[in-house]
């Protein structure tokens, strides 16, 4: 009886409230779409809900090392889409094989969402060689570059034409202007470049902080081989775009003679460059500084000479010989040095 009298008086008081509430239009509206706006941000919230939780998510799986068709099954019944985007040739994995993929696995993505793939070509591509002998080494070296190869190696001989390709060879034999000759990509040639006697200088170019394609096409562009090539522990030929030199066997700024190699040493570690390239930049600055204090000493006994002043009775036309050769020589390498520093900026 109690709880039917308090219901009763709970009702009873529920509806004079209303009552009340109606007898007042003004705030019964109010009250109203008060609620209605309440009503309309729950139920928005209950549906953003559901649209985000219920099979609108998915966690990537892990394609690599599957074959192309089985990863599009798989990313088929997870509602996502592979995209083949780029392809290397490895020679360790079987043709068609994903051998790297972006977003990585594990990763939260909404269905629908393309993952693009490398996959593994079945064999390497067949390349014609382009013929650059009479070029200059810089324009033979982005014709071979843009043809998808390298330069094996550079071999300076005496001639008047400072860093004119000679000659092309490819596996021992020297190509004519109207050889066909087809390799594969990523390959290197050989190449005879002339160069003068007096002229067989040039500036080591900075090859920290580079890739390595970079940092051998820099290399090549001032006429240095390339050494050994070291990498990391951890790099492999998946990763191995993604390293980045942090040492090199010759300075960076520092004098090297045509045809030198320089070795390099790569890295994953971003702490490992960043410390080493700060170094090296030092040592440049060191290097040029001397340099260009040699010079000053060099144009000084120069001018000395030309005045007829001289600590030395025996001082002979030899030694002045000497001295404006050493000029010349210095003034090369400072031009060299700027277009370097040119090519590092561009």
């Amino acid at each position: 009886m109690n709880k039917r009298r308090k219901r009763k008086q709970g009702g009873s008081a529920l509806g004079a409230a209303i009552a009340r509430l109606k007898a007042s239009p003004v705030v019964y509206h109010a009250v109203l779409i008060v609620g209605v706006v309440v009503a309309i941000l729950i139920l928005s919230s209950v549906m953003m809900n559901i649209i985000t939780r219920h099979g609108m998510h998915r966690t990537v799986p892990d394609f690599t090392g599957v074959r192309i068709g089985d990863a599009e099954s798989m990313a088929k019944q997870e509602r996502l889409q592979i995209i083949v985007n780029d392809s290397l040739f490895v020679p360790a994995y079987e043709g068609g094989i994903v051998l790297d993929q972006l977003p990585k696995s594990g990763a939260e993505v909404k269905a629908g969402r393309k993952i693009y793939v490398t996959i593994n070509s079945f064999r390497q591509k067949m390349v014609q060689v382009p013929y650059v002998a009479g070029r200059s080494l810089r324009q033979a070296k982005n014709m071979l570059e843009v043809a998808g190869l390298e330069i094996d190696k550079l071999i300076y001989e005496e001639d008047i034409a400072t860093n004119y390709v000679l000659a092309v060879e490819v596996e021992g034999r020297e190509l004519q202007p109207e050889s066909k000759v087809e390799i594969e990509m990523g390959e290197g040639v050989t190449l005879r470049v002339g160069v003068e006697q007096e002229k067989n200088s040039t500036i080591v170019p900075k090859a920290i902080g580079q890739s390595l394609s970079t940092a051998k096409s820099r290399l090549w562009e001032q006429g240095l081989n390339i050494g050994q090539v070291n990498f990391d522990e951890g790099i492999n030929l998946l990763n191995q775009k993604d390293a980045r030199v942090y040492r090199q066997s010759l300075e960076h700024n520092s004098g090297a003679k045509l045809g030198d190699a320089v070795s390099l040493w790569l890295t994953l570690d971003e702490k490992k460059v960043e410390s080493n390239s700060a170094a090296s930049d030092k040592r440049a600055t060191e290097l040029e500084e001397e340099r260009l204090e040699a010079e000053q000493t060099l144009r000084d006994s120069l001018e000395m000479v030309e005045a007829g002043i001289s600590f030395d009775e025996d001082m002979s036309p030899t030694l002045r010989e000497t001295l404006q050769r050493a000029l010349q020589q210095s003034a090369q390498m400072q031009q060299q040095i700027e277009q370097t520093d040119e090519d590092e900026f561009f």
